[in-house]
């Protein structure tokens, strides 16, 4: 029986050793008298090895599946790349790519409006870049690192919904609530003075506004005395950024709440009403006091101008003052003079409503009231 048939086996698909005409297999009859093709594997007969030395059947089929045209020389191999000077070009050309954008992006810096470039030569200070595009050697020759030198920075105090306990100077406790804006001033101050610049302005801060909230008193920390910690507060801690030549400018310190401790709020507003009642009666005082100096000043000057009219006519201005003292005397008696000549008989009314002063001692008003019916019957019987 044909394994293939004979169309098959002459398709140039089908390799040559499968195309044999051996009825009996794909190698041939293989037989001891050596007609046909032979099994490769099969030993010659008598044991003798082949003559020659050639590639058999199995390797050129092999060779050719693996795609090697001319055996792995140097014009190619299996695995499709080119080989000898050639892959050597491409090689150099793609490092050479490599290089040209590693400088490309690393010497070219965009430095923005409100930013400035502190460059350094492996690790060492070279140079500060202004706004716009630098260029630099490229890494790791040279580094760039970009400052914004315009955006304001917040510290607040305390983190979070916290307490910030600081006593004063009159030994008292307040809690205070406030924050501290500030900006670069010296790029590379910044850079190389400070390993945590956030932290360092935080401490100088917090130590500057304790020590001068020792020297305060706490009316004043609670009161108007606000703006000048503030301003003293800002000064004392730009000075101590200084001393760190931190390259740090403090734009200023705002005081967001000053109270007393929540454990002893009570009694504070109890301390608090006491001295708002001490000042209402101060205040009270000082009024009353100027409403007697007027009234004082105002009798002085009514002497001097009744004194200039005594000087000049001191009879009639002496009789005039004896009138009009009477007049006030006699104006809260209830008696009634009458003189013998010529005058009417005057008839006193029983319980006539008599005239009171309301100014007059209580003593004098109850004087002056009309006495009760039952005791004016009783005086009548």
């Amino acid at each position: 029986m044909n394994i293939l048939s004979r169309p098959w086996r002459r398709s140039p698909l089908i390799p040559a050793v499968l195309r044999a005409d051996n009825p009996k297999g794909p190698w041939g009859g293989g037989g001891d008298d050596g007609s046909g093709p032979r099994n490769p594997w099969a030993q010659p007969p008598g044991g003798r090895k082949p003559a020659g030395n050639g590639p058999s059947a199995l390797d050129e089929f092999l060779r050719k599946a693996r795609g090697g045209g001319n055996g792995g020389g140097a014009g190619g191999g299996w695995s499709g790349l080119p080989g000898g000077a050639s892959a050597r070009r491409l090689w150099l050309i793609g490092a050479g790519v490599l290089v040209a954008v590693w400088v490309v992006f690393t010497s070219f810096h965009q430095i923005g409006p409100q930013e400035r470039g502190i460059v350094t030569y492996f690790g060492r200070y070279a140079g500060t870049l202004q706004p716009g595009i630098q260029l630099t050697p490229p890494a790791p020759i040279a580094r760039v690192q970009t400052v914004d030198v315009q955006r304001f920075r917040t510290e607040n105090f305390p983190k979070g919904d916290g307490v910030n306990l600081t006593l004063t100077g009159d030994q008292n406790i307040v809690d205070l609530t406030y924050s501290v804006r500030w900006n670069v001033a010296d790029p590379r101050n910044y850079v190389f003075q400070l390993a945590q610049p956030e932290e360092t302005v935080r401490a100088a801060a917090e130590s500057a506004m304790r020590a001068v909230i020792a020297t305060t008193t706490l009316d004043q920390a609670l009161g108007a005395g606000r703006t000048v910690i503030e301003g003293r507060v800002a000064e004392l801690t730009q000075n101590i950024l200084n001393s760190y030549r931190s390259g740090v400018a403090i734009q200023g310190v705002s005081i967001n709440r000053a109270t007393a401790p929540q454990q002893i709020v009570d009694d504070f507003n109890k301390v608090t009403e006491a001295q708002q009642g001490a000042v209402a009666a101060l205040n009270g005082a000082r009024g009353y006091a100027q409403q007697v100096v007027a009234r004082a000043q105002g009798e002085a000057a009514a002497f001097d101008r009744v004194y200039e009219q005594y000087r000049l006519a001191p009879e009639v201005t002496r009789r005039r003052m004896y009138y009009e003292t009477m007049e006030a005397v006699l104006a809260k008696s209830d008696k009634t003079i009458v003189e013998p000549q010529g005058v009417v008989p005057y008839l006193g009314v029983p319980g006539a409503r008599r005239v009171v002063d309301p100014q007059a001692a209580p003593a004098q008003r109850a004087a002056a009231e009309p006495a009760p019916p039952a005791a004016q019957t009783g005086a009548a019987q």
